[in-house]
């Protein structure tokens, strides 16, 4: 059975089986989504259709209607709410864009009927001045444009901060820095923790004091001249503020008046006021597939395919502030999912994460997606914990074969993909970039006792230009790993140029407790600092791996435990600096808690190689202390089978890794990688 939807069709009037309007226009195509939703509700409801309880249907209709396809004809389809669907439209339905066309699900409202007062566009936005909505993006010829800010580049430093009372805290800014703006209410302060941020409304502003009250605590730790965690921090603390209507000065940039309702903007140049396409987002989601996981009702056998979602907002209440931004929605929302899939759809211009897959989704695909400039990360999934109750665990899910990237323009914290508290994963064959945090994070649990997490597989994905950009936070990784994760496989992936703005900026990051993975066969390449660091873990096995030119430092562990942290064998390292091994705060190189051998070490630049403890003199440069050489390293028992040599690669200045038949390295058992099938795959080859 086919049904088709159109931009031209009826909803009420047409039975929506057919592509056109008839000659008489007495039948055409349906006007939505929803609209075909209701009418296979409808036939349903009628007997003419079978309903599914659990994996099958029932005895009611025709199993032979079955599949649907309800394809979806060229055009903008505006929505203000979420298109839902429930357990009961759980069918094998297929909503896909008619071949050769794109369909566009738009959350966003265009903006017309421009003046120009001077070098500012303004335009009247209906509803804002009277409260009904209100908006903090703008996107214009497809793009985002920025808020008016300050400082225009850079940040701020917050000078000191106090807790006023359960509601509010004052911060004490440089003179100059702070002023009494205009709708001074509607400017919201961004303030950078270690490795979030917080984004704050302002209260009021004293300029004899230079001091800002904002609309709720901090959520992190703040010393005198320094923020950080108890105990210890980073020396600085960075703002800056958005939503300034006196800071809208550079093309580009806008700001809305909400008393007014006025919309100024600063035209890019060659832009026309009569030719320009401008959105002002309106939904905060675009679709949600609700199951009832709690009630053991499920929503399946439902895709998504071909479909283009835009423009949605984020919402206006301040979000607590947690790693990761975990707690920002998506703009394509499952719960209690199984068995369906978002494939080759395009999701740009949204205001959180481009798909959630939360409570009890099991066996749900994203696959072959471009999610693109989003307020926060591309793909996130959480279920209930070991405490938690089984319905709502989530797991066997894919990710494979997709392009995100540009993501965290809001949420700097938001992660390419984050797993939280899943199992039996694949995240495979992606490409991540631009995103100023970390590409794929997998566990969510900090110690080591037992976990959800486990038996997920990350592999032959590239991971690039992580945490690039305006270096905004820190403690980052290519993929980042939490928690005990036994048959957690980390294989084939390429991972280069990650960087951090103090700390962090590693390839491989196994982080609190990771333990009982396997991670083989990877290339990282120009991270910041190591392309391997594990900061405490348990017995994981790091093999077959190429670890180049961590600028500070190749390998690094974080803390001693009494155990095998890893085991690290058969690996190719190659730098241009003479830092080799690092221990940071509690992992004492002369009693190391992990092995090493059969490996390949070469120094480019012909220095020795040394390992110790990285830290920062008063001139700001990094050097090692507590030096050890490599033939005090190997007093020790660890590489006594290694050895120093090039490993002969094709083109080492190019980045290809690809090793020559005279390798000192396959000598040692190395096996090649193969890194031709890594990014994604045509559609041929996904299966």
């Amino acid at each position: 059975m086919d049904l088709y939807v159109s931009p031209r069709g009826h909803d009420r009037e047409w039975s929506g089986r057919l592509p056109e309007p008839n000659a008489g226009r007495t039948d055409g195509p349906l006007a939505t989504i929803a609209g075909a939703r209701d009418v296979i509700r409808a036939l349903r409801g009628s007997g003419r259709l079978p309903t599914y309880s659990g994996n099958a249907p029932s005895a009611v209709g025709s199993f032979g209607d079955f599949p649907i396809t309800v394809s979806v004809r060229d055009g903008r389809y505006p929505v203000t709410e979420p298109i839902v669907f429930g357990p009961e439209d759980s069918a094998p339905v297929t909503f896909a864009a008619y071949p050769g066309e794109r369909p566009i699900i738009n959350g966003g409202i265009p903006v017309t009927g421009w003046r120009a007062e001077k070098d500012v566009w303004i335009a009247d936005i209906p509803g804002v001045a009277e409260g009904e909505w209100c908006f903090r993006q703008l996107f214009v010829n497809g793009e985002r444009r920025p808020r008016a800010r300050l400082p225009k580049e850079g940040f701020y430093q917050i000078q000191d901060a106090e807790h006023v009372d359960a509601r509010h805290t004052t911060i004490r800014c440089s003179p100059g820095e702070v002023t009494a703006w205009r709708n001074l209410t509607d400017v919201e302060l961004v303030a950078l923790h270690v490795w979030i941020e917080e984004r704050m409304p302002v209260v009021s502003i004293d300029e004899e004091r230079n001091t800002v009250t904002l609309s709720r605590p901090l959520g992190r730790a703040w010393s005198r001249g320094g923020w950080g965690w108890a105990g210890g921090g980073l020396p600085e603390a960075r703002y800056y503020v958005e939503n300034v209507f006196e800071a809208l000065t550079e093309p580009g940039e806008w700001y809305l008046d909400r008393p007014t309702g006025k919309l100024y903007y600063l035209p890019m140049p060659g832009e026309e006021p009569e030719k320009v396409e401008v959105f002002a987002p309106r939904a905060k989601q675009l679709l949600r597939l609700e199951g009832k996981p709690d009630d053991e009702q499920w929503v399946e056998f439902l895709r998504f395919e071909g479909l283009t979602f835009q423009h949605t907002d984020y919402d206006y209440q301040p979000y607590v502030p947690y790693q990761a931004a975990f707690n920002v929605p998506g703009a394509i929302h499952l719960e209690g999912a199984r068995g369906c899939a978002i494939e080759n759809c395009t999701i740009e211009h949204v205001g959180g994460y481009g798909v959630d897959l939360l409570d009890g989704c099991l066996g749900d695909a994203v696959v072959g997606c471009e999610i693109r400039d989003t307020g926060a990360g591309a793909v996130k999934m959480n279920g209930s914990d070991v405490e938690g109750p089984r319905a709502r665990r989530t797991g066997n899910i894919r990710i494979t074969d997709c392009h995100l990237h540009h993501g965290g323009r809001v949420f700097h914290s938001a992660i390419g993909i984050l797993s939280m508290h899943s199992f039996g994963n694949e995240f495979s064959h992606n490409d991540i970039h631009d995103f100023y945090y970390t590409g794929i994070s997998c566990g969510w649990h900090w110690a080591y006792t037992d976990n959800v997490s486990k038996d997920n597989h990350i592999e032959k994905n590239h991971i690039h230009h992580i945490g690039y950009g305006r270096f905004v936070l820190n403690d980052m990784g290519g993929i980042y790993l939490l928690g005990v994760q036994p048959g957690t496989v980390i294989r084939g992936n390429v991972i280069h140029d990650v960087a951090k703005h103090k700390y962090g900026g590693w390839g491989i990051y196994p982080d609190e407790g990771s333990s009982h993975m396997l991670i083989e066969n990877n290339i990282t390449y120009n991270t910041q600092t190591p392309g391997f660091f594990q900061h405490f873990g348990r017995e994981n096995m790091v093999r077959n791996n190429i670890f180049a030119f961590g600028r500070e430092g190749q390998v690094g562990l974080g803390r001693a435990d009494d155990h095998v942290a890893f085991v690290f064998v058969r690996n190719v390292v190659v730098a241009e600096s003479e830092a080799l091994f690092l221990n940071d705060y509690a992992a004492p190189l002369d009693k190391p808690n992990f092995i090493s051998d059969m490996n390949v070490f070469w120094n480019v630049s012909g220095k020795e190689f040394k390992s110790g403890k990285l830290e920062e003199n008063e001139s700001g440069d990094k050097v090692l202390t507590d030096a050890i050489t490599m033939e005090e390293w190997q007093a020790l028992g660890q590489d006594r089978n290694s050895i120093i040599a090039d490993p002969r690669f094709r083109d080492l200045a190019n980045f290809d890794f690809t090793l020559m038949e005279d390798s000192p390295a396959l000598d040692l058992g190395f096996k090649p990688i193969d890194t031709s099938d890594v990014g994604p795959r045509q559609r041929e080859k996904r299966d």
